[in-house]
């Protein structure tokens, strides 16, 4: 087995108890680094050390991630021109936000055979916000609703 010390120097291929032994004397653990390498690849170490940087580097990584949320506009084919104009600026503050923004009409009662309304209402909204945003998953039905779900443009 091969076997590098604690300041990272090549020491050779030696037994295992030999190995055992160089890591006993420099009262450290020996840790099998490479084990399909030929001869495996071994590495006098403190394990705990390395667990605890490894850790704390995975945490740094999970800070540094941005988590991108799905926000919703609720909508209805009779809403008007005023309270679509207040969801599209909610719209558009997310989306510069970085957050992907779902946009769904609900039909009650008759309303649901008039389904180009709601289609002119997404494409108004698509219209208003296409500087910054692009259409992930174009308008469709899904039972009494219509889904659309914008996503933050990569300019």
């Amino acid at each position: 087995m091969r076997i590098i010390s604690a300041e990272g120097e090549n020491l050779g291929v030696k037994p295992i108890n030999e190995a055992l032994d160089i890591a006993r004397d420099a009262e450290l653990d020996l840790v099998e680094v490479a084990p399909n390498a030929n001869p495996p690849v071994t590495r006098v170490m403190d394990f705990g050390k390395f667990l605890y940087e490894q850790s704390k580097k995975e945490r740094e990584a999970r800070k540094s991630q941005k988590q991108v949320e799905v926000k919703e506009i609720r909508l209805r084919p009779k809403t008007n021109e005023h309270h679509l104009g207040f969801k599209i600026k909610n719209a558009r503050g997310w989306l510069e936000d970085g957050n992907k923004v779902k946009v769904r009409v609900r039909f009650r009662g008759r309303e649901i055979t008039y389904p180009e309304v709601a289609l002119e209402q997404l494409n108004t909204i698509v219209d208003e916000l296409s500087d910054i945003a692009m259409v992930e998953q174009k308008p469709q039905m899904d039972g009494r609703t219509m889904l659309m779900l914008l996503a933050p443009d990569k300019k």
